[in-house]
Order: structure tokens, then sequence, then C-alpha cells
């Protein structure tokens, strides 16, 4: 694989102090440990793994809908906020101690509820926190997963070295004016602050999208809203599962009617929301969004 190249220095996340970091580091090292010494009773579970899936993106943006709809099929298990490339990043995870990872991850989230910022993702009936022959694994983690790659573009071949599968990227958009607005709601910074991490998050995205060509799907949160089935099938596709008629209708039947305008519970600055349109004039993917639409 070539390198990411994305803007110097953008979506940054912020370090701490140099002891911080390595505390980080050392608490992931022993997670590792810990996944380690249990990853052989997954070996069987793993032999028939054919892609890897990972969630690029922006805060507040819908990943956690998208993953659970995935974690959903009888074939997959994707981890709720497990940050599978801070583990990567340590550079002595293995194979089998990253996928433990992952799928015990998955199983405490759902022995947790499946619930995450006041919403429930459960989907009745289907495999959530389990699975029926695992060929999809991978982690739902978009902001983050993303600002870790503009700091570190290196990231990408090294997760493609341990997991020896062909990685699957899901990059779920949802209107820029609702994720700014609901960034700084939930007390991610002024308007204008949030504003600006969400294009450092967009220039590194467009650099691995450039990368990683048709390794990458765009899902439009307003698209799955609108025509659930549909992107529910085009998600399966990407990932190479069937889209079971009992799996897609289940999961069909949680996701919202109508998409949740958070942009409308702030107050914006002219200047800001114009500066905003010019931006989102400038990236395909975001082609079409306007404050009004």
């Amino acid at each position: 694989m070539s390198t990411v190249t994305g803007p110097a220095g953008s979506a940054a996340e912020p370090v701490g102090s140099a002891r911080e970091l390595i505390q980080s580091r050392s608490a992931a090292a022993r997670e590792i440990i810990a996944a380690t010494a249990r990853a052989p009773r997954i070996r069987r579970d793993v032999r028939h793994l054919e892609r890897y899936c990972m969630f690029i993106g922006y805060p507040r943006s819908g990943h956690s809908l998208v993953g659970a709809l995935l974690d959903a099929h009888p074939d997959a298990v994707i981890a709720h906020e497990l940050d599978a490339l801070r583990y990567a990043s340590t550079g002595v995870v293995g194979r089998l101690a990253l996928f433990a990872l992952i799928v015990e991850q998955e199983r405490r989230f759902q022995r947790s509820g499946v619930e995450w910022s006041g919403y429930r993702y459960a989907v009745a009936g289907q495999w959530q926190g389990r699975f029926r022959r695992l060929r999809v694994i991978g982690d739902k983690k978009g902001g983050r997963s993303t600002a870790r790659l503009g700091n570190d573009p290196g990231l990408l071949d090294r997760l493609q070295r341990i997991v020896r599968i062909p990685v699957r990227m899901v990059h779920v958009i949802r209107d820029p004016f609702d994720t700014i607005a609901t960034m700084h709601r939930r007390g991610e910074g002024s308007l204008e602050a949030c504003a600006e991490r969400y294009f450092e998050l967009v220039d590194v995205n467009q650099a691995v999208r450039r990368r990683v060509g048709q390794g990458v799907l765009d899902l439009h949160h307003i698209d799955l809203v609108r025509d659930p089935r549909r992107e529910l099938e085009r998600l399966c596709a990407h990932v190479s599962i069937d889209p079971d008629r009992s799996y897609v209708d289940a999961c069909a039947s949680i996701v919202s009617s109508s998409p949740h305008r958070s942009r409308h519970e702030v107050r914006w600055p002219r200047a800001l929301r114009h500066d905003i349109e010019v931006r989102i004039g400038d990236v395909d993917f975001l082609a079409g969004y306007t404050f009004d639409d």
C-alpha cells in the first residue's frame, strides 16, 4: 500500500503529557498481553474470515447505528468503540489477539444493553454479540480512526499486515451542519472550533479515499434514513456478505424515518454558515448539502 497523505498536523488528537501517552500505551499493552493469552480460544472461530471492516468519518455522525446494523448480521462481528487502531499503533498486537479484543468488546457491549449516548441499538431476533460463521470482523470507531490516520498514515499499512485479509472501510457521512452542531452541543468546543475540526477530518478522509479507492464505501446517513433496505444491501455487498431478507427487514425496522436536524438547536453566525457552505462545495462527497436543504 502507498502512504496516506493528509495535511500536516490535521485532525490531531490531544495527546497530553509524555507521561499520559506512556500510560495510555502501557494500558493498551496490558490489554494486548491478556488478549494474547486468550487468543487461541478463537482460532477456530476466525478460520473463515474474509474481510476486515473499519469505519472512518466524523464524531456524532451515526456510526453507532451503522456498526450495530452490520453487527446484527449472522456472519459479522463489529466491535463498538474498541479503537482497534490504538492497538495496531503499539506494534506488538498479533492477529488473533486483535480479533479476540474485537469479539470480547462486542460481547461486553451486548451485555451492557446495546445503549450508547441515549440511544438503544438492539436489532430483535438477529445476531448481535454472536455469530453463525464469522466472515467479517471489525471495529466501529469512525472519527477517532480518521484522526489516528491523520496523525500516522502508516497505521493503515500496519493494520493490513496484522489482519492479513482485505480491509474494507465504511465512510459514514451525516449532514455537516448537523454534525458540527451536535459536536458543539456535546461540549466539544465552539461552533467555529468544531467546524475546523470537522474539515480537518474531511481532509484526511479525502486522502484515504484517494488511496483506497473502491475499498471505501460512502454511506450517507440521509440515504440510510430514506431507504434503509437499499443502503443495507450496499453495505453487505461492500463487505461481501449476503443481505438475507429477514436480516434486512429487522435492521430497517429500527432506523428512524427522519434525521435529527440538530443544526436548528444552535445559533449560527451568518459568516460561519457561509464559510461552511463554501467549504462543502469543494468536497465531492459533500455535494448537495446546504443549511436549508
